[in-house]
C-alpha cells in the first residue's frame, strides 16, 4: 500500500514538473518577492488592488483567445473588437438608454465579430491570421466612424451604476477581477469536464481525425470566436466603467498582450494545448512585470524585452517537452 502511494506521489511530481503552468506560477511567485524586495511602494494594498483590477481586462479576454488557440487558430482582432464594442455601449448609453440595453448592444456587437470571424474562418476556411487582421482593422475603423473621432463621456441616467460595476469593488475586490473568477471557472469546466471542451482540444490536435470521428468541426470553431468576441465585449463593458469614458484608441494593441498571456500561459500555438487558469497565470505575470518595472525605476521602453523573453522561454519550454517525450 505504501509503495502504491509512493508510485502515485512520483508519478504526480513529475507531471507537475512537466507542466508548463507550474513553472510559470513559479516564476510569479518569484516576481511577487524580488519586486516587494526592490520597490517598497509594490507590495501595499492599493498597488496589489490596481494590480489584479488591471490584468482582468486581459485575462477576461485571454480565456475567449485560449479556447480559439487551442483549436489552432488565432484571433488578432480583439483589442479592435473592444474598442467596437465599448464605442457602440457608450454610444447607446449616451442616447439615455438604459445599461442593460447598452450591455446587450456592447455583447452583441462583440458576438457579431466573432461571428463574422469565425464563418469564414469555420466555413470559407479563410487563413484565421487573415480574417482576424482584417477585422481588427474593420473594428478599429468603425469604432472611429461611429465616434467621428470624438470621446464618449457622458452615459446617460444609468452612468453611475456602470461606473459601479466596472471601475467599484465587492468586499475589498475589484469587480471585474470577481467576473474574471466567475469566467475562469466556466472556461475550466466547459474545456475540462464537456464534450465541447473535448472537441476543442481534438480539432487543434488533428482536425481531420477530429472530422472523422463525427465532431462538427465548422460549428465548433465558430463557437470558439464567438466566446473569443463575446469575452472581448465583457472586457469592453468593465473597462468602460473603470475608465468613465471611451475613445476609438482604447485598448490598442491589446491583442499582443492577450495572445503573450495565452502563450506564456501554456497555449501552443500549433494548437491542442493550453487551458483557462493558464492563461490568466500568464495575463497576471505581464501585469506584475509592467507594474514592478515601473515602481522599480526602469524604463517603461524595457517591458516589452522582459515579455518578448518569457514569451520565447515558454515556447522553448513546451518545444523542450514535446522533444522529451519523443
Amino acid at each position: 500500500m505504501e509503495n502504491n502511494d509512493n508510485n502515485i506521489g512520483s508519478t504526480f511530481l513529475r507531471a507537475l514538473i512537466k507542466d508548463q503552468v507550474f513553472w510559470i506560477c513559479i516564476a510569479l511567485i518569484i516576481m511577487i518577492v524580488v519586486f516587494s524586495i526592490i520597490a517598497d511602494a509594490f507590495a501595499t494594498g492599493p498597488n496589489l488592488f490596481n494590480i489584479t483590477r488591471n490584468f482582468s481586462f486581459i485575462a477576461i479576454m485571454a480565456l475567449g483567445m485560449c479556447v480559439v488557440i487551442i483549436t489552432a487558430g488565432i484571433d488578432l482582432s480583439v483589442g479592435s473588437v473592444l474598442a467596437l464594442s465599448a464605442v457602440v455601449l457608450g454610444i447607446v448609453m449616451r442616447e439615455g438608454y438604459s445599461i442593460w440595453l447598452g450591455a446587450f448592444a456592447c455583447f452583441g456587437t462583440g458576438l457579431l465579430c466573432g461571428l463574422v470571424n469565425g464563418y469564414l474562418i469555420a466555413y470559407v476556411k479563410i487563413n484565421p491570421f487573415v480574417v482576424t487582421l482584417g477585422m481588427l482593422s474593420i473594428a478599429r475603423s468603425l469604432a472611429i466612424v461611429v465616434t467621428k473621432n470624438a470621446m464618449i463621456y457622458e452615459f446617460g441616467p444609468d452612468e453611475d451604476l456602470l461606473n459601479e460595476i466596472g471601475g467599484g469593488a465587492t468586499l475589498g475586490m475589484p469587480n471585474s477581477v470577481i467576473v474574471l473568477f466567475v469566467l475562469t471557472l466556466f472556461f475550466i469546466y466547459a474545456l475540462n469536464y464537456t464534450a465541447w471542451g473535448k472537441h476543442i482540444y481534438s480539432i487543434g490536435g488533428n482536425e481531420e481525425a477530429a472530422r472523422l470521428t463525427g465532431v462538427n468541426v465548422n460549428f465548433v470553431k465558430l463557437s470558439a470566436y464567438l466566446f473569443s468576441g463575446l469575452m472581448a465585449a465583457v472586457s469592453a463593458f468593465l473597462m468602460v466603467g473603470w475608465l468613465g469614458s471611451v475613445t476609438n484608441g482604447i485598448a490598442m494593441t491589446y491583442e499582443l498582450k492577450v495572445i503573450a498571456s495565452t502563450v506564456i500561459g501554456g497555449a501552443n500555438l500549433m494548437g491542442g494545448a493550453g487551458g483557462a487558469f493558464g492563461a490568466v497565470i500568464g495575463a497576471a505575470l505581464i501585469e506584475i512585470i509592467r507594474n514592478g518595472l515601473l515602481l522599480a525605476g526602469m524604463d517603461p521602453y524595457w517591458q516589452g524585452t522582459f515579455v518578448g523573453a518569457f514569451i520565447i522561454l515558454a515556447v522553448l519550454v513546451d518545444k523542450f517537452k514535446i522533444t522529451t517525450r519523443r
